[in-house]
């Protein structure tokens, strides 16, 4: 009996009962009658189901097996009550058996000894790893079934191998005869090599290496690292080179002990390992990844330099003083400068001659040698302290107290020592070791360079102050005066040219005047340089960052106008800059000047006599007859000799000028010969035209050149005049 309650349903809308009357009738049959049930608004009786289940053998012994879920469906029948009702069956009505595992499938005892017969010779012949999911889709073996049997044959001993991994994709059998082959293999390769690397298990079908090792090698001592695990005789190695290092303070490089399997890393866990075991991790570090190095071993390089060191601190602290001194230093200067002040007896000496000083000067032209002698004043203006604060910019306290490192060697020549005096050891690594010398050398050399200096400046400091003040002052008055017929000569050219002759006497006989009195000065702090001239721009602002304030200021002013484009302003800064610094300048006289202006021209005729330059001979012939016409020194550059040139007509006879504007013109065509046959060098060759040019100018030249200088030497000295 199979009834659908739905039929009913449509055969009820024709007769018109309503449908709980149905549903309500059709329970009390089921409960009625236990041969008949309600199964998803079904009625349904045994007989139907035995019907069924005959069906259902015949299809299972006609295939071998069959899937209820697919019998589910052409039924119309849930998977549970089916697979209940068809359990109930077996052995009677069904021929065929069910999966324990899976209970969806049916089969018949002879495919079942079919697919075992298959499986059993299949797998009786594997001789490595074989997925089993792979022989299931190249032999079409029903899953479930296979694993029941394969299971079944390995725990009765048919089969010699074991299956890892469950039920499910990844699992692996493995014969017997493969897993003792492959323990052999492994068993051998630690004991020979010392150690087992994970991807070599792996390609040798271990699926997992590290679980695999720790299971079969319980009892062994072993370092496992990121790919491979190595045993205690290779890490016993390792210790042993690195302690030998450290006791014979050498170098041990630990690469050629290990497996080159091993990653950087790998290594370096050994090294750290070993190291921390031979306790020697204060006493060597690691360069190179691979080369232990003993700290003895830097400390014996570092002592390669030291005689290098000596020689370039040395020549460091007689060179540049001024980037040696720190704060500490200058309270030593500080210290030594009040140690070191004049006596009762000199400061009554000093007064007395400064009230004799000021005595003859407020007399009306009195007359003495020290009525010239006056301190030239400058009337200080109350509320400048902020503007002269902003021009002193330069240097702050800031900037004071960072201490400029000397450098001691460039990173390429530390290591080029070390290749040399340093044998058998790689150079990847000298290289690696001399960065880290170069911080430890550096603050070495700062600390020799310091003791060299303070050493030098001791001695140094002694000899600038036996230097007496008064010869300082003569020299500072002779070059300030010097300065001041200087800038007379310039007021006689047109204000284009004043500005570059006014910059040249800035940028060199000023400078001068201002290194001297700047390095005067840097001797109370003992930092003077042997020769004033070569401090530099940088350099002097340097030293003048560490004056006290009051002469830091008017200092800097002299610094700044060195860069300004007229001599006026310099000289008004010098003279206050001397006055701060307890200095006199001697005020120039008709005599003084005189005097200058004979020097200065003995000084140019002797160096004229001697050059055989026609440009530079052009330039001191018209330097010395522009003196002679005016009564006026001049120090200009080379770029103004047209200019100078031009000032002397009418001053000089009109031969004497047409031959210095001749000889002017040769000497630029001789220049701009040269300038075209540098040319001609660096291209294709010299053009030989042009070279019979160049020789006729050079003849001309010389045929010429005693000429022009007769035009100084052949006057007739007047030297009571020039007097």
């Amino acid at each position: 009996m199979f009834l659908t309650i739905m039929l009913f349903y449509y055969c009820l809308q024709l007769i018109n009962v309503d449908w709980v009357h149905v549903e309500a009738r059709a329970n009390d049959i089921a409960r009625s009658d236990k041969s008949i049930q309600l199964v998803l608004g079904q009625l349904i009786d045994e007989n139907y189901l035995n019907r069924v289940s005959e069906e259902v053998n015949d299809k299972l012994q006609e295939a071998g097996f069959v899937n209820i879920p697919e019998l589910c469906k052409n039924y119309d029948l849930p998977g549970d009550f089916l697979t209940e009702e068809l359990s109930k069956r077996l052995g009677k009505v069904i021929q065929g058996q069910m999966d324990e595992y899976n209970r969806g499938v049916l089969f018949t005892p002879a495919f079942v000894s079919r697919h075992g017969a298959r499986i059993r010779g299949l797998f009786s012949a594997v001789t490595r790893p074989t997925p089993v999911g792979n022989v299931i889709g190249v032999y079409g073996f029903q899953e479930h079934l296979l694993y029941s049997v394969l299971e079944e044959l390995v725990n009765t001993g048919r089969l010699k191998g074991t299956v890892v991994g469950g039920r499910q994709d990844k699992a692996v059998y493995i014969p017997d005869i493969y897993s003792k082959t492959q323990n052999s293999w492994v068993d051998s390769f630690l004991k020979q090599n010392g150690y087992l690397e994970f991807d070599s298990l792996i390609r040798l079908g271990i699926p997992d290496p590290v679980s695999y090792i720790k299971k079969r090698f319980k009892s062994s001592k072993l370092l496992f690292l990121r790919a491979a695990c190595v045993g205690q005789a290779l890490v016993d190695q390792v210790e042993a080179s690195v302690e030998e290092a450290v006791n014979s303070a050498t170098w041990a490089d630990v690469q050629p002990i290990l497996p080159s399997c091993l990653s950087m890393e790998d290594v370096g866990i050994i090294i750290n390992e070993a190291m921390r075991t031979t306790n020697v991790q204060s006493t060597a570090r690691v360069l190179g990844d691979t080369v232990v190095v003993s700290e003895k071993f830097i400390s014996n390089c570092l002592c390669l330099f030291e005689e290098t060191m000596q020689h370039k601190a040395q020549k460091e602290a007689k060179n540049n003083p001024v980037f040696l001194i720190t704060e500490d230093d200058l309270k030593q200067g500080a210290m030594m400068t009040e140690n070191t002040a004049p006596s009762k007896k000199e400061k009554r000496e000093a007064e007395r001659r400064k009230k004799t000083t000021e005595g003859s000067g407020s007399k009306g032209g009195g007359g003495g040698c020290n009525a010239r002698e006056v301190r030239i004043r400058k009337t200080k203006k109350k509320g400048r302290r902020d503007d002269d604060s902003d021009e002193e910019t330069a240097v702050t306290p800031q900037n004071r107290n960072k201490q400029t490192e000397v450098p001691f060697m460039a990173l390429e020549e530390i290591t080029a020592v070390l290749e040399e005096r340093v044998c058998d050891c790689p150079e990847e690594i000298l290289s690696e070791l001399a960065e880290h010398l170069v911080r430890p050398l550096t603050k070495t050399y700062q600390e020799v360079v310091r003791t060299v200096f303070m050493s030098s400046t001791s001695s140094t400091t002694g000899v600038t102050k036996k230097r007496s003040v008064k010869d300082f002052q003569e020299e500072l008055s002779n070059l300030y005066n010097n300065i001041r017929l200087f800038e007379k000569g310039t007021k006689l050219f047109s204000d284009e040219t004043q500005v570059h002759i006014a910059k040249y006497v800035l940028k060199t006989v000023c400078t001068d005047v201002t290194n001297i009195l700047v390095n005067f000065m840097a001797a109370e702090l003992m930092m003077s340089a042997e020769n004033p001239s070569s401090i530099t721009n940088e350099v002097r602002v340097k030293i003048l960052g560490m004056f006290p304030v009051e002469t830091k200021g008017p200092l800097m002013k002299v610094h700044n106008s060195l860069n300004g484009k007229t001599i006026e302003d310099f000289l008004t800064n010098i003279e206050t800059s001397v006055e701060v610094c307890g200095f006199m300048l001697k005020k120039g006289d008709k005599k003084r000047e005189r005097q200058a202006l004979f020097l200065h021209r003995q000084a140019l005729i002797e160096q004229l006599k001697e050059t055989k330059d026609p440009a530079l001979i052009l330039h001191l012939t018209s330097v010395l007859l522009f003196q002679a016409s005016t009564h006026c020194m001049l120090h200009a550059p080379g770029r103004c000799v047209p200019q100078i040139i031009g000032t002397l007509v009418g001053r000089v006879s009109e031969e004497q000028h047409r031959l210095l504007t001749g000889y002017q013109g040769l000497v630029v065509k001789r220049l701009v010969s040269q300038s075209q046959g540098k040319k001609q060098e660096q291209g294709e060759g010299e053009n030989p035209e042009e070279g019979d040019e160049a020789e006729a100018i050079r003849k001309e030249l010389v045929s010429l050149t005693s000429e022009v200088k007769d035009l100084v030497l052949s006057q007739k000295k007047t030297s009571g005049t020039e007097e």
